[in-house]
């Protein structure tokens, strides 16, 4: 297999299946065992259609007599790997695109004259790139759906919150893509140990420009089988999720609970920012990922980390009132984190509506957890209002004990006087991400300590 196969394979498994992209592809990969060149194409195109996916059936649809839903869905998705490389990869001649997909076509479809069809579109497409059909700009909405490939629903929520520019410069990030980030161990190493050690295994790293702790890696291949990886110097983590904890200025010795932890990247930033003294209990509803937890616990060699199995909107008698600080990463749309999940932009909308009912079911069970004068830090990886800042006022009104609190960040973000804020990839070159902070009353007629 060779990796425009590798690509189609992938992306029609997406479709039939609804798994996602980055999962599948591993598998694809590793069964296939591509060099690394090959990998890094089978990667480029797979991500690229569906980054691009809306922008290139339009132009399919506009240079095709037969509509696109009339085709088998694997010649679509062959019409889009060929155009996709003709629109986007400057190093492959188009008559090679053009060849592959009609290779594909004869070796993947049940429609013998299928390869004529596709051959013939690419071709004309081919013979007209400077004067492709325009995307209509009527609909401001409209046009940068298409232009961007983000479902117009989607465009629309973030005109009403960001406006035009800022909407385009945020959905033209979500197709780039995002450096890798590392979080440095420092109860094992310094950055600069750590760079040294990497560069030694022909990585490039470089610090973080205003994350002191953080290096942005690139030329990694298997970041596993790295020897700083396996002695736990350091895991991967976005400094969004980084900055969250930092809002929580965690201190040694804290009671900790993670209450939807998994994979385990806030627990082991609170444990190295707590120096390894004190106590995380970090949950998750699934086995599968507390087990994941305990191993990367155990790498990074954080036992003050105590994994357990536990749903976050079952109460537990025995938790409450008893954490200094308790945070809530919690499940959502993920629709900050596009430009590493491409394909979380085409998930059905109506699906999402459930969500802050279960946002508010957590919610109103682990405020029970924090101590008089503790800390509530919430948490998505999303940038709709509805999970965000209404949960924060939903809470607000419904806890009456709780209180935004200020705090200050590194870098771009500084003070943040209204106790939460939105991050964007097009703004603080993080995920896209939402948190608060929120202070439970102290009880203690003294004030209580703060620290």
């Amino acid at each position: 297999m060779d990796a425009r196969e590798i690509a189609l394979l992938t992306l029609n498994t997406c479709q039939r299946q609804g798994e996602w992209a980055d999962h599948v592809l591993k598998k694809q990969l590793a069964a296939a065992r591509l060099d690394s060149r090959d990998a890094a194409l089978a990667t480029q195109l797979c991500f690229g259609v569906l980054q691009n996916q809306m922008l290139l059936d339009f132009y399919l649809g506009q240079c095709s007599n037969l509509p696109l839903k009339r085709m088998e869905s694997k010649v679509i998705i062959i019409l889009r790997l060929g155009l996709y490389q003709m629109l986007f990869l400057d190093k492959i001649p188009n008559s090679a695109a053009v060849d592959s997909a009609v290779t594909l076509t004869r070796r993947y479809s049940k429609n013998r004259r299928a390869s004529g069809l596709v051959n013939a579109i690419l071709r004309n497409i081919g013979r007209n790139l400077e004067h492709l059909p325009e995307i209509p700009q009527g609909d401001p909405a409209e046009y940068l759906s298409i232009r961007y490939s983000h479902p117009k629903w989607l465009v629309q929520a973030c005109l009403s919150e960001l406006g035009a520019e800022q909407t385009a410069a945020f959905l033209r990030e979500n197709n780039g893509t995002p450096p890798m980030t590392a979080i440095v161990n420092s109860l094992r190493c310094s950055r600069e140990q750590l760079v040294a050690q990497l560069d030694a295994c022909g990585v490039t790293a470089v610090g973080h420009p205003w994350l002191s702790d953080c290096v942005i890696l690139s030329g990694t291949g298997n970041l596993e089988q790295l020897a700083p990886f396996s002695r736990g110097l350091f895991y991967v983590q976005d400094p969004a999720s980084r900055l969250a904890v930092l809002a929580g200025d965690l201190r040694p010795g804290m009671r900790i609970l993670d209450a939807c932890a998994a994979p385990g990247g806030k627990s082991f930033a609170a444990a190295i920012d707590m120096k390894g003294k004190g106590e995380i209990v970090s949950c998750d509803l699934s086995a599968q990922k507390v087990k994941r937890i305990e191993q990367g616990r155990q790498r990074l060699g954080l036992d003050c980390i105590r994994p357990v199995s536990a749903d976050a909107k079952e109460f537990q008698p025995q938790w409450e009132a008893q954490f200094d600080v308790v945070l809530v990463d919690a499940p959502c749309s993920g629709l900050g984190v596009i430009r590493k999940k491409p394909d979380i932009r085409y998930k059905n909308p109506e699906l999402l509506q459930g969500l802050p009912a279960i946002q508010r079911e957590i919610l109103d069970n682990v405020c029970r957890y924090v101590r008089p004068g503790g800390i509530l830090l919430y948490s998505t990886c999303t940038i709709l209002r509805q999970e965000n800042q209404q949960m924060v006022d939903y809470i607000l009104k419904r806890h009456p004990d709780y209180r935004a609190e200020a705090f200050s960040l590194p870098g771009p973000v500084g003070e943040v006087a209204e106790g939460c804020i939105t991050l964007w990839p097009q703004v603080h070159g993080t995920d896209g991400f939402f948190f608060a902070k929120l202070r439970c009353k102290d009880t203690d007629s003294s004030g209580g300590n703060h620290d």
